[in-house]
């Protein structure tokens, strides 16, 4: 990421069971993305807001700027992240 511009917002969805949610974050991790994380598994007003906004319960599902994304859709999250 160009060190000028300034990192989209970045909200995971997880579980503590999801293997895709947890490559996700050692993916943003590496990748030196800041995210703030939201396990659905605690928080039933989140996963009713995820499933709002997706129509989806299953996790991860990635906000990056209020643009939602189902799944570790690698290709989808470099491209919105500008990331190679």
């Amino acid at each position: 990421m160009n060190p000028t511009q300034t990192q989209p917002k970045v909200v995971l969805f997880t579980t503590p069971t999801c293997s895709f949610c947890t490559a996700a974050k050692r993916y943003f991790r590496e990748k030196r993305v800041k995210f703030r994380e939201v396990d659905v598994s605690r928080n039933p007003s989140a996963a009713a807001d995820m499933q709002r906004r997706t129509g989806q319960m299953g996790v991860p599902v990635i906000l990056i700027n209020n643009r939602p994304i189902v799944g570790f859709d690698k290709p989808k999250i470099n491209q919105m992240l500008g990331l190679k």
